[in-house]
């Protein structure tokens, strides 16, 4: 019998159990990179998530036998509620054995909780929103994810669409080698930023050393240039500076652009290296004893990266700006040493983005999954 229960997150056992569900789950599966526990406890428990400043959530464990067999989150996100004006409520951190009754116990937990709280629709799988890890995996498993990117077994598809979800919508992933570039991509960005140049725009790189003033400049042009996409919600201020502090660490200044035109910033473009490539061979997500010692030394061998984020404000979209973050980038990838990259992720419908990245040799070789049900 699958018995489901609320986890109180607080409660450092019952959160290590939901945390930790996954390691058990995908145990010698080569493709699959856990996260780092103190990552996974900071942004789950509310004491500690600025998410929980402004929305709320539940989770759930399923159980048979005594034995965890998968886990979900029900999630209320209000400022997607005020952004959009939709009751819409969303389900995340979905993990489950390859069984349909696990699977309806804990989407069946979900939904009655989002009802409770008015909710007509739920989407997902989002962790807690689209600013954060979303989607299921539905094309190409035969490689470990990016960073910030989820990863799951090819069943989980076919779990949720027996219980009734249907597409939302897609998100691209493609893939940049330096063999596939056409030589003509130098050239164009060069003329590119000239033309840009002549009306005033610039492109420049971060400053770390002021790197709370370039977070200020980041916010806004990130909000306002995602505003338009597919299940959108803005980012809090508190929220921003969380992920910096993730991702300080592993910044490569050379790798994050900045567009101004007379002082204004009106695009960024934000590239990471592939922290993936180290955290795959930390067990459990776990820093000590050993854990720490793999991270410093990996930290140095990375090869690959992934391109985060990239937008401009609405206005000087089609100059030609984003073409030149991604030739930049390409330029100072090269340049550092990484060998190859992801571009990750674009909505399907997303025409200038995904022209933009078929110009510079990127192919679409990965595709994620949104999934909608009324309740």
């Amino acid at each position: 019998m699958i018995t489901v229960a609320h986890v109180e997150p607080t409660d450092r056992r019952q959160l290590r159990a939901f945390i930790d569900f996954p390691h058990d789950l995908y145990s010698g599966d080569p493709n699959y990179v856990p996260m780092l526990y103190l990552e996974q406890e900071a942004l789950l428990n509310p004491k500690k998530s600025p998410f929980f400043l402004h929305s709320t959530a539940t989770y759930f464990l399923a159980r048979e036998k005594g034995q965890v067999v998968g886990r979900i989150a029900a999630i209320l996100n209000r400022n997607h509620l005020a952004f959009t004006g939709r009751k819409e409520g969303f389900f995340g951190f979905f993990d489950a054995r390859n069984d349909g009754r696990v699977a309806a116990a804990l989407i069946q937990a979900v939904e009655q909780w989002l009802r409770q709280q008015g909710m007509h629709k739920i989407i997902g799988p989002a962790n807690f929103s689209t600013n954060e890890t979303c989607g299921l995996l539905v094309e190409n498993f035969d490689r470990p994810p990016m960073i910030m990117m989820p990863y799951n077994a090819p069943y989980y598809a076919t779990l949720l669409e027996e219980r009734g979800f249907t597409k939302y919508t897609d998100l691209l992933c493609y893939w940049l080698k330096q063999e596939d570039i056409p030589p003509s991509v130098i050239e164009m960005g060069r003329r590119l930023e000239e033309r840009l140049a002549r009306r005033g725009i610039t492109i420049r790189g971060i400053n770390m050393r002021r790197f709370d003033d370039e977070l200020q400049r980041f916010l806004p042009v990130y909000n306002a240039s995602w505003a338009e996409n597919t299940g959108f919600v803005p980012m809090t201020e508190a929220e921003i500076r969380q992920i910096a502090k993730d991702l300080r660490p592993i910044i490569d200044p050379e790798l994050v652009f900045f567009a101004e035109k007379e002082g204004q910033t009106i695009g960024v473009s934000l590239t990471i290296p592939n922290l993936n490539e180290v955290l795959i061979h930390i067990k459990r997500g776990r820093l000590f004893p050993f854990g720490i010692f793999r991270l410093l030394i990996g930290l140095r061998r990375m090869q690959s990266v992934r391109v985060v984020a990239l937008g401009t404000l609405r206005e000087y979209r089609r100059l030609g700006i984003d073409a030149c973050f991604y030739v930049r980038t390409l330029q100072a990838g090269i340049r550092r040493g990484y060998r190859e990259g992801e571009a990750s992720w674009i909505l399907e419908n997303n025409t200038l983005m995904n022209r933009a990245l078929e110009h510079i040799g990127g192919r679409v070789y990965r595709r994620y999954r949104l999934y909608e049900k009324t309740i």
